[in-house]
């Protein structure tokens, strides 16, 4: 099985540390708000490397995080506290905020069919483990106070820098959006606050050097060594954690423990992109899974599209490609529907034929997990058995073997009814166009028309509801 390794980019043979076991970390979300689709591609990647891992015979430890802490807007420590501000926005306490989009998070991993890690951490639940493995980061030299703020002295860990390929005169330049001036390096980052901005920090918890709350990054060091130990094979995550999140978890893991390397395999997804801009919360106006299933959409097409691109490739959003990955699935679907139906034995059936595209499939998936190629070989099974070249009961059993690594869920979708009507790209703009033109009527509080277009689109079987972000849209069956 080859896998693309982040650390040293290149394509490398997978060899677990020990032998038949597989250790694996993937970071999980920050619960201040819903996660967006592109949030989401980085789950199902780790599902089906967790899946292609099982399959291949591994004892799969796979962690995620809950961040429930404080975080702030960038990796790199800087502007609002997410948490807090979510928090605020809504009249909520933050540990109220954290167990709300904890729920709503699970509920779309849940919906796109990502089976659960084997263990889920909260971080708030292990500020011990933070506080422990700062002592020692601490007590080996790589750390130094000032304003109340314990730092990661950079310049003292030769390796900063070795996952993103950063030289060592860029660890001199400025900040991304403000500087904080306690840093002796713009790249040297807090372990534990004492002192922030903010005033009125809503968790703080007691530690030696005061009473405050973690840095981001040590969270995951200390949750990942206390489940999986102090080194383990997989670390996955998103694209923009590879500059500062996860370097900065390689340098203070390393230089508490002493181990190099600290993980054998870093993973990382590409973005999920819409109209050239990558989706994200910052920006606003992102789209969640349950926007995909306002508008008609299965959870599962929206997984199909993922797993029509490969991973490490950006990913261009439109519901005009979703269209075609729906309409894709369901003709899978009814594919598989048909091959239950034949009762007939194929009489020229080669009996390798189903084997030999199992074979293809899993080579793909062992191709640092070449999903496209793998949907191929499916698509090839399923065409050469419509024509009587492999046995329905023989393609079958292959069909449902690739879909364990798949997790396109076929035995439900070939029982679902899924007669609802399509909506296309052209309506799906004409249906925006009068929403728009309706909101524009309520702001000149002219509300016969907006309520005209509300009863016009009924009509049509379009049914509006005003949520407090805006409008949102079905089509009725």
């Amino acid at each position: 099985m080859l896998l693309y390794n982040t650390l040293g980019r290149e394509l490398q043979k997978f060899v677990p540390i020990e032998m038949g076991k597989v250790g694996f970390y993937g970071c999980g979300p920050t619960v201040y708000n819903y996660a967006h689709i592109g949030n989401l591609r980085a789950y199902v990647t780790h599902d089906i490397l967790m899946r292609t891992l099982r399959a291949r015979g591994f004892d799969v430890q796979h962690v995620m995080n809950i961040t429930d802490v404080g975080h702030l807007t960038g990796d790199n420590d800087e502007g609002d506290d997410k948490m807090l501000k979510s928090a605020e926005e809504r009249g909520k306490s933050v540990l109220e905020i954290a167990d709300s989009y904890t729920k709503a998070f699970f509920a779309d991993t849940d919906r796109l069919n990502i089976i659960r890690p084997t263990v889920i951490c909260k971080a708030t639940e292990h500020i011990g483990d933070m506080i422990a493995l700062i002592k020692r980061i601490e007590t080996n030299g790589y750390t130094y106070s000032k304003g109340g703020n314990l730092y990661f002295d950079t310049a003292k860990f030769a390796d900063y820098g070795k996952l993103a390929l950063l030289r060592p005169d860029e660890q001199k330049t400025g900040s991304r959006v403000e500087a904080d001036n306690n840093k002796r390096n713009p790249r040297d980052f807090a372990l534990w606050f004492t002192k922030s901005k903010y005033e009125n920090q809503a968790l703080v918890w007691d530690s030696p050097w005061g009473r405050g709350y973690p840095g981001w990054h040590i969270e995951c060091s200390a949750m990942s060594m206390k489940y999986l130990g102090e080194q383990f094979d997989i670390h996955a995550g998103g694209i923009d954690h590879i500059s500062i999140h996860h370097t900065n978890e390689i340098a203070q893991s390393e230089a508490g423990t002493g181990k190099n390397p600290w993980v054998k395999y870093w993973v990382h997804n590409e973005f999920l992109v819409l109209d050239r801009v990558k989706m994200s919360k910052s920006a606003g106006g992102f789209l969640t899974l349950q926007t995909l299933v306002d508008r008609g959409y299965d959870p599962l097409d929206y997984r199909y599209f993922l797993l029509s691109a490969h991973y490490r490739s950006q990913l261009q959003f439109s519901f005009e490609a979703l269209d075609g990955a729906r309409n894709a699935r369901r003709s899978l679907c009814d594919r598989v529907r048909t091959l239950l139906k034949k009762e007939e034995k194929a009489n020229n059936a080669r009996a390798d034929a189903a084997a030999s595209y199992l074979e293809e499939f899993n080579a793909a998936m062992d191709s640092d997990l070449s999903t496209p190629r793998a949907l191929a070989e499916l698509f090839g099974l399923l065409k050469d058995a419509e024509k009587g070249e492999i046995a329905a009961d023989t393609a079958l059993t292959a069909v449902f073997r690739m879909d364990e690594i798949l997790g396109l869920n076929i035995k439900q979708g070939i029982e679902k009814d899924e007669t609802r009507s399509d909506v296309d790209a052209v309506e799906i703009k004409a249906i925006e166009e009068r929403i728009a033109e309706r909101a524009a009527a309520k702001k000149t509080k002219d509300f016969a028309k907006a309520d005209a277009i509300r009863a016009a689109l009924k009509e049509k079987g379009i049914l509006l509801e005003d949520m407090p972000d805006g409008t949102i849209w079905k089509k009725l069956i």
